[in-house]
């Protein structure tokens, strides 16, 4: 089965160290990352897709896909 997640979060190291946990956990980036402005917070935000091919399961909506 092929598994998709879209991690997002503020452009910060936090961020950064979920996508990098993400990569070590056999994950892999998938297209650009995205940013946006948020002006009432004057915060900017992250997203970046990510997808994995998990051998023998079969997809179910109730898995947790942060611990495939």
């Amino acid at each position: 089965m092929k598994l998709y997640r879209f991690l997002t979060g503020p452009d910060d190291s936090g961020f950064c160290h979920k996508v990098t946990a993400a990569l070590n956990k056999g994950w892999e980036l998938h297209g650009s990352p995205s940013l946006t402005y948020d002006p009432v917070l004057g915060k900017t935000y992250c997203g970046q897709a990510v997808v994995k091919e998990v051998e023998g399961k079969d997809y179910d909506p109730s898995i947790k896909l942060g611990e495939q």
